[in-house]
C-alpha cells in the first residue's frame, strides 16, 4: 500500500503532540489540554496507524497491549550498573571526602550533585537512534532482566526522543518506583474490590516491573527518575553531572527536581538535613540522599570497586520517630489462640504511613516499657516495618492513666485465658473460638499460603458468621449461588472469588504446610520441611526425633509438628482438601539443580523489604543452607540495616557481603 505523505506527516504530528502532552500531564503535572482531546487524538494516531500499516514500536499507541511473555530474557549491560555504598554518620561522609581528595591528590574544594535516595527499582533504559530500544533491571550488576514491555507503560519515560542524533546510543539509568498517591489509590481500589492489599511502595513497583503481562503493569501508577548515564555513543555530553541532568531534562526524560548542586561536604551534610526535614512532604518513599562528584572527569579518575563508584555515596537516613499517645490497649486473639496486646493510638505520621495501632507483643513487654493507658510514647517506623512503640514519655504522664492488665476471659468468646510458658497466654478454646477460626482461615487463604486473591479479611468475618464456611476446607464448597447473595458481593465477584478458589488448587507443598497453621512454622521451617522429606505423608509419620534432626528445628517446633499430625481431626481435614483438589508437583529432593546448592548464607540486621523467615525459605528453596553465625564455611552475608558483629567478621575473614538491594535482585533472578 502507497501511503499518502500526507498522512505520514499527520501521524508524525499526532505522535510529537501526543508525547508532549503525556510530559506535560505525567513529568511536568501541567495538563495543557482536557482528557476528551488527548482520547481524540490517540483515537485519531490509532486509527491510522491500523489503517495504513503504520505501527511502529516507538508509537505511544504501545504502552500497553502486547502479548504476554512466558519468561524474561537477560540482558548483559554495556557498562555495568554499580551498587552504592552506604554510610549513616556525618563522620562517615566526611571520611569518603577524605579519601577522595587524598585519591585525586587535589586538596581544592570539590562540587558535588546531591539527589534524593529513592526507594524503588533501578531501570537501565537504551535509546538507539533516539527510539527506546530496551530497558532492564539492574540484575547482579552485568546481567538484568529484559523488562522493556513493561517500561513502555510508563508514561513519564519517552519512547522517542527526536531531538537525538542518528547513529546514536546511550543508556539512561533510573529510580522506577512508585508514589505515595498512587499507592494509596491502589489499595483503596484493593479494598474496595476485595483484592490483595499492597505491602508497601517499594515491593508493588518492584512486583510491577517483573511482570510477564504489561497489562497488569499498565494498572500500576509507576514513574521514574532519571540519576545516571550508562553506555554512549555519538552524543557529546557535559563534563559535569548536574549539567548531564539538564540534558536530560532537556529530552523529555523526568530528573528529580529536588536535584542540587553543593561546594564540599559541608553543602552535601546540609543538604541531607534539609532534605530529611522535608522527607514526610515529598511524594515519594526516600531512605536517604545520594551524594556525588559532580565533576565527570574526576569520577573517571577515581574509578571505581568490585561493586561500587568510589565517586559517590548513600547516606541513609534513620529511622522515623515520633511521638502520640495510647489512647487504649486492646486484646487481640490470634490463629493458634495467643491473647496479643494492641496499642490504639492517636493517629500519627511516621514512616510513610499514618500509624493508628500498634503490637506490643506480650506482657512482658508493656512491663519494660512501663507502659500505660493514657501515655504519650514514642513510635518508630522504617521502611514497610512494623511500628514500634520505643518508649514512653514519663514527663508527659497525667493523672489521667489506667494500668494494663490481661483479660481473665477470652475477648472472642468468653473462654478462660491460660499462660503458656513465661510470657505467653492463650485462649483455652482452641478452633471452637471464632477469633481463632476466622484467623486460621485468613492466614490459609494470605498470600505467602495458598494465595486466594479476592478472600480478604473482611469476606472471611463474613463468611464464618453466616455459617457459610467453619473451616478452611469448606473454602472449597463454596459456589456462586452461595457467594453472590452476600451484601456486596455481584455475581461478578463471586465468579472472580470461585475462579480464584479453584486456582489455588495448584500450590507448592511448602505453601501448603505454611496454610495449615501449625504453631511455630513459618516459611522458612516449611521450606526446610520440604526440603528435608520432599513428601507430605512422610512428614506426617516423621517422629519428633526425625524433626529434630532438621535444621533451626528443635524439640519445641518438633513436638508442634508431630501433635499437629498425630490429631485426627487434622488428618482429616487435609485428606478433605486433597479430596477437593489441592494438589502439587512432586518433589524430587535428590535434585542438585538447585541454584544455591552447596551455599551457606547468613542474614544479619534489618531487612527493610523482607520479612526474614520468608528470606530464609527463598534461601532454602533454592537449596541454600541459613547459618545463624558467620565462620570460615560461611559463602554470603545478607548484611541489612544495624548489621553488627556478624558483619564485622565477615569483612575480616574477607566472606562476600551483599546489601538488601542486592539480596533482593538475587531473588528476583532465581524467579521465585
Amino acid at each position: 500500500m502507497t501511503v499518502p505523505e500526507s498522512i505520514k506527516q499527520e501521524v508524525l504530528e499526532l505522535r510529537r503532540q501526543i508525547e508532549h502532552h503525556n510530559r506535560l500531564y505525567h513529568t511536568l503535572n501541567a495538563p495543557g489540554i482536557p482528557d476528551a482531546d488527548y482520547d481524540s487524538l490517540l483515537a485519531r494516531l490509532e486509527t491510522l496507524e491500523r489503517q495504513y500499516n503504520l505501527l511502529t514500536p516507538d508509537s505511544p499507541t504501545q504502552r500497553v497491549g502486547a502479548e504476554p511473555l512466558t519468561q524474561f530474557n537477560q540482558v548483559t549491560h554495556e557498562v555495568a550498573m554499580l551498587s552504592l555504598d552506604k554510610v549513616s554518620s556525618e563522620q562517615e561522609l566526611i571520611d569518603f571526602e577524605a579519601r577522595i581528595m587524598k585519591r585525586l591528590n587535589d586538596q581544592r574544594q570539590l562540587e558535588y550533585s546531591c539527589e534524593p535516595k529513592v526507594d524503588g527499582v533501578a531501570v537501565g533504559l537504551l535509546y538507539r537512534d533516539g527510539i527506546l530500544k530496551r530497558a532492564a533491571t539492574r540484575g547482579d550488576g552485568v546481567i538484568g532482566e529484559d523488562i522493556t514491555h513493561n517500561v513502555r507503560t510508563i508514561r513519564t519515560i519517552p519512547l522517542r526522543i527526536n531531538t537525538l542524533p542518528e547513529h546514536s546510543l546511550i543508556e539512561v539509568r533510573g529510580e522506577v518506583f512508585l508514589g505515595k498517591k498512587g499507592f494509596m489509590r491502589l489499595n483503596e481500589r484493593a479494598e474496595k474490590e476485595g483484592g490483595k492489599v499492597f505491602v508497601n511502595p517499594r515491593n508493588t513497583a518492584a512486583g510491577a516491573i517483573r511482570q510477564l503481562d504489561s497489562r497488569n503493569t499498565a494498572n500500576i501508577p509507576l514513574q521514574m527518575y532519571c540519576y545516571s548515564i550508562g553506555v554512549v555513543q555519538g552524543i557529546e555530553l557535559p563534563d559535569k553531572l548536574s549539567s548531564v541532568f539538564g540534558k536530560l531534562a532537556e529530552w523529555g526524560l523526568p530528573v528529580n527536581p529536588e536535584q542540587r548542586t553543593e561546594q564540599g561536604i559541608a553543602g552535601c551534610l546540609k543538604y541531607c538535613m534539609q532534605l530529611l526535614n522535608k522527607r514526610n512532604t515529598l511524594e515519594y518513599e526516600i531512605d536517604g540522599a545520594v551524594v556525588k562528584v559532580d565533576d565527570l572527569k574526576a569520577q573517571n579518575k577515581l574509578g571505581q570497586n568490585t561493586k561500587s563508584p568510589r565517586w559517590a555515596m548513600a547516606y541513609k537516613f534513620p529511622a522515623e520517630e515520633k511521638s502520640t499517645k495510647v489512647l487504649d490497649v486492646e486484646f487481640q486473639v490470634g490463629r493458634t489462640g495467643t491473647i496479643t496486646p494492641v496499642a490504639r493510638l492517636e493517629p500519627v505520621f511516621v514512616g510513610g504511613v499514618t500509624v493508628s495501632n500498634t503490637t506490643l507483643h506480650n506482657m512482658n513487654e508493656i512491663e519494660r516499657l512501663g507502659l500505660c493507658i493514657g501515655d504519650t510514647v514514642v513510635i518508630r517506623r522504617a521502611g514497610d516495618v512494623i511500628p514500634k512503640v520505643v518508649k514512653v514519655i514519663n514527663s508527659k504522664r497525667s493523672t489521667k492513666y489506667e494500668a494494663v492488665n490481661i483479660p481473665e476471659d477470652c475477648p472472642a468468646c468468653g473462654s478462660v485465658i491460660e499462660k503458656d510458658g513465661e510470657v505467653l497466654y492463650r485462649c483455652s478454646a482452641g478452633i471452637t473460638c471464632p477469633a481463632q477460626r476466622k484467623e486460621s482461615i485468613k492466614h490459609f487463604a494470605s498470600r505467602m499460603a495458598m494465595d486466594i486473591e479476592g478472600l480478604g479479611d473482611k469476606l472471611v468475618e463474613i463468611l464464618v458468621e453466616q455459617n457459610l464456611i467453619a473451616s478452611v476446607a469448606d473454602i472449597y464448597e463454596l459456589s456462586t449461588e452461595k457467594l453472590s447473595g452476600l451484601e456486596r458481593m455481584g455475581l461478578k465477584s463471586a465468579n472472580n472469588l470461585i475462579r480464584a478458589i479453584e486456582k489455588s488448587k495448584d500450590t507448592s507443598l511448602q505453601r501448603f504446610l505454611l496454610a495449615l497453621g501449625i504453631r511455630e512454622v513459618g516459611e522458612a521451617t516449611a521450606a526446610a520441611l520440604v526440603n528435608h522429606f520432599g513428601d507430605l505423608q512422610l512428614i506426617q509419620d516423621a517422629s519428633t526425633e526425625k524433626l529434630e534432626k532438621i535444621s533451626d528445628i528443635g524439640p519445641i517446633v518438633a513436638q508442634h509438628i508431630h501433635t499437629f499430625f498425630a490429631n485426627r481431626q487434622n488428618q482429616a481435614l487435609i485428606a478433605k482438601l486433597q479430596h477437593s483438589g489441592v494438589q502439587w508437583s512432586k518433589i524430587d529432593i535428590s535434585a542438585d539443580d538447585k541454584p544455591l546448592r552447596g551455599l551457606t548464607y547468613v542474614l544479619t540486621g534489618t531487612l527493610g523489604s523482607i520479612v526474614r523467615n520468608e528470606a530464609k525459605a527463598r534461601l532454602l528453596l533454592n537449596g541454600a543452607n541459613v547459618a545463624g553465625s558467620v565462620s570460615s564455611n560461611t559463602d554470603v552475608v545478607v548484611a541489612g540495616s544495624g548489621a553488627g558483629s556478624k558483619l564485622k567478621k565477615a569483612q575480616e575473614l574477607g566472606i562476600e557481603v551483599i546489601d538488601e538491594e542486592e539480596f533482593l535482585t538475587l531473588l528476583d533472578t532465581l524467579n521465585l
